[in-house]
C-alpha cells in the first residue's frame, strides 16, 4: 500500500508539475521585450474614455505586435479594475469572455476564449520564430472589450492550481482504494456493524457539507431571475416561490399581471397570435407558464413547493415582512442530497438482499454507478426550475423504495409489526405507510414517478399472497380477524390517499379536473392545446435514450453534443450520448431476466422479481418520455436510477468471479468503465451547445479547466 501511494504521488508531481505546466518550460526563453507592447490596432477598433475598445468594423477589428520569437505565447493585457467598474456604473454591457484568433505572419490561427476573470486564459498559443501577431477579436459590431493592449515574448507564470490537484487526488484515491488487490475487496458487507455505519456516515458528511455551503451562499446571494427583452417573452425562473406566494396568500393562481390583449385574445395559445402580441408590445407573456382564464399557473408539481418554498418564505416572514424567496439553486442541492444519501442506502440494501456478504470495494463502487447512471450530475449542475421536479421525485422515489424494502425485517412482533401467519417475516406498518407516502408524492412533483408504486405489488408479494390465503373463514385460523388481515393494505393505501386527494382537488381548483395538471396550457415554442408528439418519432427517440453514440473531438472538452435527428419535428435538447453509452455498466441490467434461476436457487426469488420489475417500469418510462416528453437530456433522470438498480446482481457476479486471474481482470476492467463514466459526465458539464453552457455560465472555471489540457 505505501509503494502504491508513492508511485500515485510521483504520477501528480509529474502531472501537476510537469505536464499542466508546460506552457511554463516552453516560455523560460522567453525575452520579455516590452517594446513588444505597442500595437497596431485596426480600423475596425477603436478606444472608448475609459480605455476599452468598440468593435466598430468586426473584419478589421484586430491587434497587432512583433513577436521576436522567444516565446510560443502572447499575452491579452486586460484594462485596469477602475475601467471596467466605470463602465459598469454607466451601464455599459462589457464582454469579459472575448473571442479571439492570433493570426501568425499572416497565417490563421485557431478561435479561442480569453476572460478578464481567468487570468491564465489571457495567454494565448501564438507560435512565431519571430514576425507579426495579429490578434483577432472575433465578436459583432458594438462590443465593448476589457483589452489594453496585446503582449509578444511572454513567459507563461507556473502555478500550482488547488482545484487540478484536487481533482487528481479524488482520482488516484479511488484508484487505490478500488484496485483489484486493495484491503477493502476482503472486507465483507455487514450492515449491522457500527464502524461500517461510522464509515458511511464520515463519507456521506463530505456532501453534505458541501450541500450546506452551496445552499448557505445561494440563499445569501438569492435574487429574482426575470429577463425581459422588448418584443420577445418575459423568461422568470422563480415559478416554485410564486407557487408559494400564492399558496401563502389563500389561492392557487400566480400573482402575475396578465396583459389585456393576451386575455381577451380569440387563442391565446395559437403561436402566431402571439408572435404578433409581442410585436405589438404586449408585456408581460410569460415564457413556460400555464394560462388558464385569465390566470398565470405554474404546471410543475406542487410538492417541492410545499416541502421547501412554502416553509422557508413562512419562516423567513417572521423576520422580514413578506419573507424571503428561496431560489432553485439552493432547493435542488438539497433535494440531490436526499437523493445521494438514500440511494446509497437503497443500493446498500439491494446488495444486501442478492449477496450479504459482498466485498465493501464492489458496494461503493456500485453506489457511486447508480448515482452516476442516474444521470444526477446534471441536475447537480443545472440548478433551474425544470430540474426540481425531477430531484424531488428521484429523492421521494429512493427513501420510499429504501423503506418499503425496510419494513419485512426478521423481527419479534411488536406494537408497530405485524407477523405474516405462515412465515417468519414481519412488517414495519410505519415503514410501510411512510413508503406509500413518499412514492404517493411522485403524484405532485414529476407525475410519472407515481409508477413506481407499482413495484409494491412485487416486494409486498408474499405477503398479499398469504392475505388471499387466509381469509377470516379460513377454518385454520379462526381468531383471524379482517382487521387483522387488512392492516398492512390499510396502511399503505390511506396515506397514500392521504397525498394524492388533496392533489387532485388542486388539479381541480386550478384547471377544472383532477389528472389535468395544466401542461397543455404552458406558453412555449408551440400550441400545447393542440400538439401531440408525433407517433412517427418514437422508436428512434427510445434508440436515442438508450443507444445514441458518444461523439469525441480533439479539442477541450474532447466530447460534443451528438445530432439527434428525427422524422418530424418535436421537442430536443442536446445531448452527448444515450443511457447506455454515458453510463455503459448499465447494459448489465439487460442480464437480469435471465438470471432467475441463479438467484432462485440463492432463494432471491422476490429479489429478482423486484430487479425485473424495474428494469421493465425503466423501459416504460423510456417510452412515456419519448411519447410525452421528446427527447431531453434532463429525462433519462426519470429512468436511468431503474436500470442501474438490475444491473447489480450481474455485475457483483462478474466482480466476483471464482477464478482469480479472471476476477482481477473483471475488476479492474469494471474500475476502467466506472471511471470512464465518471469522466464523461464531468466532461459533459463543459460541452459546448448544451443548455446552461458553462463557458457563458461560469468562464472562468471553464478556461481555468481548459488551461489543464494546454500542452503547447
Amino acid at each position: 500500500m505505501c509503494a502504491a501511494i508513492v508511485v500515485a504521488f510521483a504520477v501528480m508531481v509529474v502531472v501537476e508539475c510537469v505536464l499542466c505546466n508546460m506552457p511554463f518550460w516552453r516560455s523560460l526563453a522567453a525575452s520579455g521585450d516590452s517594446a513588444a507592447a505597442y500595437n497596431v490596432m485596426g480600423p475596425g477598433l477603436e478606444r472608448t474614455d475609459e480605455g476599452l475598445l468598440k468593435v466598430t468594423d468586426p473584419t478589421q477589428a484586430y491587434m497587432q505586435v512583433d513577436a521576436d520569437g522567444s516565446s510560443e505565447y502572447v499575452r491579452m493585457d486586460p484594462v485596469s479594475s477602475k475601467a471596467l467598474d466605470k463602465a459598469a456604473r454607466q451601464s455599459e454591457q462589457v464582454l469579459r469572455t472575448v473571442r479571439v484568433r492570433p493570426d501568425v505572419n499572416r497565417r490563421a490561427g485557431t478561435v479561442s476564449s480569453v476572460s478578464v476573470s481567468s487570468p491564465r486564459s489571457l495567454y494565448v498559443h501564438a507560435a512565431a520564430a519571430g514576425g507579426s501577431v495579429c490578434v483577432r477579436i472575433v465578436e459583432p459590431k458594438g462590443s465593448l472589450i476589457p483589452f489594453d493592449a496585446v503582449r509578444a515574448n511572454v513567459r507563461v507564470p507556473f502555478a500550482l492550481n488547488p482545484l487540478r490537484i484536487g481533482v487528481m487526488v479524488a482520482v488516484l484515491a479511488m484508484v487505490l482504494v478500488w484496485r483489484p488487490g486493495s484491503r477493502l475487496w476482503r472486507m465483507p458487507l455487514d450492515t449491522t456493524s457500527v464502524r461500517q455505519r461510522a464509515w458511511l456516515g464520515a463519507l456521506l458528511a463530505v456532501p453534505v457539507v458541501v450541500t450546506c455551503a452551496v445552499v448557505v451562499w445561494q440563499l445569501v446571494e438569492a435574487a429574482p431571475l426575470s429577463f425581459h427583452t422588448k418584443g420577445t417573452y418575459t423568461y422568470d425562473f422563480d415559478q416554485y416561490d410564486y407557487v408559494a406566494r400564492a399558496l401563502l396568500d389563500g389561492h392557487a393562481w400566480l400573482d402575475l399581471d396578465v396583459p389585456d390583449a393576451l386575455r381577451d385574445a380569440a387563442d391565446p395559445y395559437d403561436v402566431a397570435t402571439r408572435q404578433r402580441l409581442l410585436a405589438d408590445g404586449v408585456s408581460p407573456v410569460y415564457w413556460d407558464y400555464a394560462l388558464y382564464q385569465g390566470h398565470w399557473y405554474s404546471y410543475f408539481g406542487v410538492v417541492p413547493a410545499l416541502l421547501l418554498f412554502l416553509p422557508y418564505r413562512a419562516v423567513t416572514s417572521l423576520f422580514v415582512d413578506g419573507g424571503l424567496m428561496m431560489p432553485c439553486g439552493a432547493a435542488v442541492p438539497l433535494l440531490m442530497l436526499g437523493f445521494l444519501v438514500f440511494g446509497c442506502l437503497l443500493v446498500i440494501r439491494v446488495i444486501s438482499r442478492i449477496r450479504p456478504n459482498a466485498p465493501l470495494a464492489a458496494v461503493s463502487m456500485l453506489c457511486v454507478f447508480m448515482l452516476l447512471a442516474s444521470n444526477g450530475l446534471y441536475l447537480w449542475y443545472r440548478t433551474n426550475f425544470y430540474s426540481v421536479p425531477i430531484a424531488a421525485s428521484l429523492f421521494l422515489s429512493v427513501l420510499g423504495l429504501w423503506l418499503w424494502l425496510g419494513a419485512a425485517k426478521q423481527v419479534p412482533v411488536s406494537g408497530d409489526r405485524i407477523r405474516e401467519v405462515d412465515g417468519t417475516q414481519s412488517l414495519s406498518l410505519p415503514h410501510l405507510a411512510a413508503g406509500s407516502m413518499c412514492i404517493a408524492a411522485n403524484l405532485g412533483c414529476r407525475p410519472q414517478f407515481i409508477l413506481v408504486a407499482l413495484l409494491a405489488f412485487v416486494i409486498f408479494w408474499p405477503q398479499i399472497q398469504s392475505i388471499f390465503r387466509h381469509a377470516p373463514n379460513d377454518s385454520s385460523l379462526p381468531h383471524m380477524s379482517v382487521w387483522r388481515l387488512m392492516r398492512a393494505p390499510l396502511a399503505a393505501l390511506l396515506p397514500a390517499l392521504i397525498v394524492i386527494v388533496p392533489l387532485l382537488a388542486y388539479n381541480v381548483v386550478r384547471f377544472g379536473s383532477p389528472l389535468d395538471f395544466g401542461t397543455s396550457y404552458q406558453m412555449t415554442v408551440t400550441d400545447m392545446t393542440s400538439y401531440r408528439q408525433p407517433l412517427s418519432n418514437l422508436a428512434l427517440t427510445v434508440a436515442y435514450y438508450l443507444f445514441l453514440p458518444l461523439r469525441f473531438t480533439d479539442a477541450f472538452p474532447f466530447l460534443a453534443v451528438n445530432p439527434a435527428p428525427l422524422p418530424t419535428w418535436g421537442f430536443t435538447e442536446a445531448m452527448p450520448g444515450g443511457l447506455f453509452t454515458i453510463a455503459p455498466l448499465t447494459l448489465a441490467a439487460l442480464a437480469c431476466p435471465f438470471l432467475y434461476r441463479r438467484m432462485r436457487k440463492a432463494g432471491r426469488t422476490n429479489t429478482w422479481l423486484l430487479l425485473t420489475s424495474s428494469l421493465a417500469l425503466g423501459l416504460l418510462l423510456v417510452v412515456i418520455d419519448s411519447r410525452m416528453a421528446g427527447l431531453g437530456w434532463r429525462y433519462i433522470a426519470d429512468f436511468g436510477w431503474l436500470f442501474a438498480l438490475p444491473a447489480l446482481p450481474s455485475l457483483l457476479i462478474v466482480l466476483d468471479c471464482g477464478k482469480p486471474r479472471l476476477r482481477w481482470v473483471c475488476r479492474a476492467g469494471f474500475l476502467a468503465l466506472l471511471l470512464f463514466t465518471l469522466v464523461v459526465a464531468l466532461m459533459s458539464l463543459f460541452l459546448p451547445g448544451r443548455d446552461d453552457e458553462m463557458l457563458r455560465n461560469n468562464p472562468a472555471l471553464y478556461l481555468d479547466v481548459q488551461s489543464w489540457f494546454m500542452l503547447g
